[in-house]
């Protein structure tokens, strides 16, 4: 049974193109990790020791699969809930060839509680999160106190967390966040 917590994301009716759907429909159980409540294998998922990288929330995926392409001997698993950005980005892992690339379709709080282990990260990738701009709803911010603590342990000791804005009062949110934490 999955932990409630405060959504950072709102799964809204949105369209899927053909192609995103074909791309579902033919490559999800190829380059898809099922979410299962045990911890996830990393070197069986990959089929090889590398370091590992958690990319929470891609949108489209265009810079998870430039950045995965770009740094072949890392291995990538990205983690979203939109099926048509799930979709385009499977076809750009078929499209340039990626075997360092895998989508898990699931909150990454679930998947960060239940299969990912401690200390088993190198890094995570948190590029331009929702900001949740109107005052009722910064609580679901995903860079929370409580998302620092749910992270922390997941990442190895050197390892390091990116984070990107182009909203500068959620900038200022994320540093204020990260400052008044004494884990990071």
């Amino acid at each position: 049974m999955h932990t409630q917590h405060i959504k950072s994301f709102v799964n809204r009716r949105s369209h899927i193109t053909q192609g995103q759907q074909e791309a579902l429909d033919t490559w999800l159980k190829k380059w898809s990790i099922e979410y299962t409540p045990s911890l996830l294998d990393v070197p069986t998922a990959f089929g090889r020791v590398a370091p590992t990288i958690l990319e929470i929330g891609f949108g489209m995926g265009e810079a998870t699969a430039i950045i995965a392409k770009n740094h072949p001997n890392n291995g990538y698993i990205a983690v979203d809930v939109h099926p048509p950005g799930i979709g385009k980005l499977l076809a750009r892992i078929v499209e340039n060839d990626l075997t360092n690339l895998k989508v898990i379709e699931e909150d990454v709080h679930v998947v960060l509680q239940h299969m990912i282990a401690d200390e088993s990260l190198d890094g995570i990738h948190l590029f331009f999160p929702d900001p949740w701009p109107k005052k009722k709803h910064n609580k679901r911010r995903i860079v929370n106190e409580g998302f620092l603590g749910l992270i922390h342990p997941k990442i190895k000791k050197g390892g390091f967390i990116h984070i990107a804005t182009d909203w500068v009062p959620y900038a200022v949110s994320i540093q204020e966040v990260f400052a008044g934490s004494t884990l990071f």
